[in-house]
């Protein structure tokens, strides 16, 4: 049977070329929205890194609740993704538009609560992280004005990620780009107190971030009043709910959510476990996720580009060429995890020597890139099935399942009880902490070659 199938999608007419030319169309504009989005935190972590390590670590472990706060988002956009790409794949643009409504909504309720927990319990926050309390006091003045951008973060991210799921990428893509030029500009103004202005330290990082993500939300708007003539968001579809589409909306979001709320809390959780192994390990570990960040730019995109292009094949009922794209897919995403790893082997010895870190953080950090560099290999196979093939066909409860198995069950667990049970270094406890996207390799493969991922989810 499965020669018989290979048979059947190597005997389809497809043209490579042409299919080769969309999908970096779509990849190239996203992988530099992901640079762009990494390029934010990697200012922060360059610019404080040159005022203490200390600020450095209060800045970083500030972001994990921005971080948790995004995986809310992420779920939701990507859930709505599921749908949009496939109704697009339809023609339906009135669905769509529900949709974004829809999640735009669900946004801003979101944001709102981690917007009050920033306000009202900030030190509560930074204690989940570490124990130090100089670190704690710079994440609280960091926390404290960064939250006022959560809310408008959601709203942004929502409507960008659904003028993505409907091959509107370039959008996003100049927004970005403005938004990360101008926060350059104002950490540098803000921080180190050029032209007349006070230097700020780390609030003047918050206050850089706050205003970069009001520009965003003035250019959306503009971009929706005066360009979108396609899509529109309507105030009557954000009031009034379409009652079978919040049904699908959740049946396939809610999985999506907890997928990424479970990975992210498990990603937050390795940085708490090295958080309290002392703040040469929060140093490393900071800039080693945005070495990983960096060399992952292109497999996010390429993830992002599968549900999109997946999704819409499918939405346009071509079950067989979409296994054959899903194919290509999984080539490609093997190939940029290999450029990914071998990119941060070498930026490894030119990081080390720009940053002002102690002899135990840059020993930390060579280690740590080292782990990276087939971390994301295996991160990006793991992406571009499960974020990518697999939710594109509505298959949004697998990935949920694998991460509460391999990271919960497995590389977390094992990783505390290696750091604080058998009190074990943190080089040994990195590579424990950093294993679960090798040992998903095997188990999303065999779900990918099942094909039970392929499902048409449209009304």
């Amino acid at each position: 049977m499965k020669r018989t199938g290979e048979k059947r999608l190597n005997d389809l007419n497809i043209k490579w070329k042409d299919f080769y030319k969309n999908v970096f169309a779509l990849v190239v504009p996203m992988a530099l929205q992901n640079l762009i989005n990494v390029g934010v935190t990697a200012a922060d972590v360059v610019m404080l890194g040159k005022v203490s390590e200390k600020v450095l670590s209060g800045a970083s472990l500030a972001g994990q609740i921005q971080y948790i706060m995004v995986l809310f988002l992420f779920g939701l956009t990507s859930g709505a993704t599921v749908l949009t790409a496939q109704y697009w794949g339809k023609g339906d643009k009135t669905a769509i538009e529900k949709i974004l409504a829809l999640g735009i909504r669900s946004a801003v309720i979101v944001t709102a609560i981690f917007t009050i927990a920033a306000f009202t319990i900030p030190t509560s926050l930074m204690r989940i992280f570490t124990n130090d309390p100089q670190v704690i006091a710079e994440g609280v003045k960091y926390l404290r004005i960064v939250a006022c951008s959560y809310i408008i973060m959601g709203i942004t991210n929502v409507y960008l990620y659904v003028m993505r799921s409907i091959e509107r990428v370039i959008v996003a893509t100049v927004i970005y780009l403005v938004s990360f030029l101008c926060n350059v500009v104002f950490n540098a103004i803000f921080i180190f107190g050029l032209f007349g202005f006070p230097a700020l330290g780390i609030r003047g990082a918050a206050i850089a971030t706050l205003i970069a993500r009001i520009m965003e939300l003035v250019l959306v708007c503009g971009y929706a009043k005066i360009y979108n003539k396609d899509v529109k968001f309507r105030v009557h579809y954000f009031l009034h709910q379409d009652k079978l589409l919040v049904r699908d909306f959740l049946v396939y979001s809610l999985p999506v959510v907890l997928n990424e709320v479970m990975w992210g809390l498990g990603t937050s959780a390795n940085t708490a476990v090295l958080g309290h192994m002392g703040s040469s390990a929060v140093a490393a570990n900071s800039v080693a996720q945005v070495a990983r960040q960096l060399a992952t730019v292109v497999s996010f995109g390429l993830s992002s580009a599968t549900a999109i292009y997946l999704g819409k094949t499918i939405g346009e009922k071509k079950t067989e060429y979409a296994k054959a794209y899903a194919k290509r897919f999984l080539i490609l995403s093997i190939i940029m995890g290999i450029l990914g790893g071998t990119v941060i082997l070498a930026v490894s010895p030119l990081t080390s020597a720009a940053l002002t870190l102690s002899g135990t953080a840059k020993e930390y950090l060579r280690i740590m890139f080292f782990v990276m560099s087939y971390f994301v290999v295996g991160q990006a196979i793991n992406t571009t099935l499960v974020v990518g093939v697999f939710r594109s066909g509505g298959d949004t409860r697998f990935g949920l399942i694998l991460d509460m198995t391999t990271m919960w069950c497995c590389s977390i667990l094992f990783g505390f009880l290696a750091a604080f049970v058998f009190k074990l270094s943190v080089p040994v406890v990195y590579v424990i902490l950093m294993s679960h996207e090798i040992i998903k390799i095997p188990i999303t493969y065999k779900r990918y070659r099942s094909y039970k991922w392929l499902n048409d989810v449209t009304r």
